[in-house]
């Protein structure tokens, strides 16, 4: 099986598959699921917002916190409680900027997952955008957005 192949795995390739995805779900998560917790009394994790203060003023997750990546050294450790898991997200999927806030707040010793979709698929999955002027939000994406209360999966 050639690397540009798509067959039936082998059984190390099963294993390794297994763990690559392993890690995926252990580091990860989606915008559905810190929407979920968040709607609850208790998430049971800090959702940070990584991005600059001017992408914060334009609009940003209810309930999060500002912590730019940048600030993370210098914040961090008075801000978090580094018994409570924290969430990063940036603007998207093209944007590496939650990647970057995840790995300064875990070499910093935090518990860290990093939101994947971040604010575009947020707000493309219909959910509320805090702006100065209020909450806004816009219709979901059926594109990319569940037609149902969920996707199923």
């Amino acid at each position: 099986m050639t690397m540009t192949s798509v067959g039936p795995a082998t059984r190390n390739d099963a294993r390794a598959a297994a763990a690559f995805f392993t890690a995926r779900l252990t580091f990860q998560t989606d915008v559905a699921d810190v929407r979920a917790a968040l709607a609850g009394r208790e998430p049971g994790f800090v959702l940070i917002d990584s991005r600059s203060r001017a992408a914060w003023d334009q609009g940003h997750l209810p309930g999060s916190v500002h912590l730019p990546t940048a600030e993370i050294p210098a914040r961090a450790a008075d801000l978090l409680d580094r018994d409570v898991p924290v969430v990063t997200y940036c603007w998207g999927p093209g944007c590496d900027g939650a990647s970057r806030a995840a790995l300064a707040l875990a070499l910093a010793g935090f518990s860290v997952k990093e939101m994947i979709g971040g604010v575009e698929y947020w707000i493309r999955e219909g959910f509320p955008l805090r702006t100065p002027t209020g909450d806004v939000t816009a219709p979901a994406d059926p594109r990319t957005a569940p037609v149902a209360e969920a996707c199923g999966c």
